[in-house]
């Protein structure tokens, strides 16, 4: 059974569109960075993010809020999307681990 510190859901990935764009941390989107975005943890919370269907993991720093899609738990940038293999699917089923939630 997860922990507090592990979450289980789906992730989305979001890139070229925001490309440049603020984040709701006041940071540019950038999708080569390994960020990602959470509804709720603090802002440069560092989470471990695992696919559930081929276990490749990343590592992502939180800067902007999101996913704004029932049922997904965490949106990526491309570059840690591609990094776990889901760039192709758009979703992937992953657990999260809260590595550190302090801002």
């Amino acid at each position: 059974m997860p922990s507090q510190t592990e979450i289980i859901g789906i992730a989305s990935w979001y890139g070229d569109r925001h490309h440049g764009r603020r984040t709701a941390s006041g940071e540019k989107y950038d999708k080569s960075a390994f960020t990602a975005a959470h509804r709720t943890l603090p802002f440069n919370s560092i989470v471990r993010v695992r696919n559930l269907e081929n276990g490749k993991q990343v590592e992502v720093r939180i800067n902007d809020r999101g996913p704004f899609v029932k049922n997904r738990i965490i949106d990526l940038s491309y570059a840690a999307a591609k990094a776990i293999g889901m760039i192709n699917a758009g979703t992937a089923k992953v657990r999260l681990e809260i590595l550190s939630d302090q801002p």
